[in-house]
């Protein structure tokens, strides 16, 4: 709320008044402490005695580029649009040198051409001296003549563009100005009519005033060196005019050569970035491949290893087969060694049992002999 500009407030060249100072200044207007404690609240009325405590003039100063106080009270002017009587008064002010000042570019700022020339061009007759800001911090001594020539015919001041007025003599020519008026105009008619004075007394002691009057006219020559002055004025306003048209378009060539300058490098960023990016992309797309060959590579290796393992696990089951079969073989060919082992004592034992059947191994010779004849003939043995 504090910082918009007054509902009653007319646009200025087609835009917000305060629009004219750029935006960048403006903000740092805003965020200063002498904007926010100082100016808050201020009126027409009130700003005069803010204006009146001003010891310095200047745009920005220092590293992060502060605003001075002239420049806040500019903009507080831009903000409640004080009337033109009052800015008049600013103008004329001669015991403040510094509201003078404030009067002087707020008018530049907002005023027409007209007015600007009007007010502004008597002041090249005020030679007092001031103190400026510079932008490093430190203050330098300028002159009032020197602050209203800057006004009217650079394009910054203050760091503030200022808006652009038609040339003088263009006015001049279209009669909405007079042709400008010299201060020392007066002391060169007292200078005249001190000649006539003298060439009058002449005239008492003696010389011909016919003779006089038929060589020379004063009010004739007067007059014609009248024109003279005025047009020497006027040629050294229009070279002025030429000086200031060469001026600017010198600025204005160096200024679109910073722009071209400025859209090179651009352009060089630009170019710098998509090379980047594309880089970037390249890096990102061989990434890509790189894994995706690393995972095939990978596939490949565990299908591989699937296969020495699964072909290692089937000759080791073949060859536990073959083992478990060399195992038991032997197991096989040993039982067919042992049937006729066993069939042999079992004959052998019934052989035996027979034996003690039939009396054959009677301890007694005689006996066994006699059952061996008996088992021959089928009798039963002796006991």
């Amino acid at each position: 709320m504090a910082n918009r500009t007054d509902p009653t407030a007319k646009s200025i060249r087609g835009t917000n008044p305060q629009n004219l100072v750029e935006k960048i200044l403006r903000s740092k207007i805003y965020q200063h402490t002498y904007w926010k404690e100082q100016c808050f609240g201020l009126t027409a009325e009130t700003l005069v005695d803010k204006a009146m405590e001003l010891d310095h003039l200047g745009g920005t100063f220092g590293g992060n580029r502060k605003p001075t106080p002239f420049m806040c009270l500019v903009m507080k002017m831009l903000q409640i649009q004080p009337e033109k009587d009052i800015v008049v008064e600013f103008i004329k002010n001669e015991d403040y040198k510094y509201v003078r000042v404030l009067g002087a570019f707020y008018l530049r700022l907002t005023g027409t051409d007209i007015d600007v020339y009007r007010y502004l061009e008597p002041l090249y007759n005020d030679y007092r001296k001031l103190r400026q800001k510079l932008p490093d911090g430190r203050f330098a001594l300028t002159h009032m003549d020197e602050v209203i020539d800057e006004l009217l015919t650079k394009d910054y001041s203050c760091d503030v563009a200022m808006p652009r007025i038609k040339k003088r003599w263009t006015l001049e020519s279209l009669g909405a100005l007079e042709p400008r008026k010299s201060v020392l105009e007066d002391d060169f008619e007292e200078e005249e009519e001190r000649e006539e004075n003298e060439q009058l007394d002449g005239f008492d002691n003696g010389v011909d005033e016919r003779d006089y009057y038929h060589e020379r006219s004063p009010a004739r020559e007067r007059d014609r060196d009248r024109d003279r002055r005025r047009d020497s004025h006027r040629h050294r306003d229009r070279d002025y005019d030429r000086e200031y048209d060469r001026e600017y378009d010198r600025e204005r060539g160096r200024g679109r050569e910073r722009d071209r300058e400025r859209d090179r490098d651009r352009d060089r960023d630009r170019d710098r970035d998509r090379y980047r990016l594309r880089d970037e992309r390249d890096y990102g797309r061989d990434r890509e491949r790189e894994r995706e060959r690393e995972g095939r590579e990978r596939e490949r290796r565990d299908r591989d290893r699937g296969r020495r393992r699964s072909h290692s696990r089937s000759r080791s089951r073949s060859r536990d087969r073959k083992r478990h079969a060399h195992s038991s073989s032997p197991k096989r060919r040993g039982d067919g060694a042992e049937e006729p082992k066993k069939k042999k004592e079992k004959k052998e034992k019934k052989e035996k049992k027979e034996k003690k059947d039939d009396g054959t191994d009677h301890p007694d010779p005689e006996i066994a002999e006699a059952n061996k004849l008996r088992a021959a003939l089928g009798l039963k043995p002796l006991k």
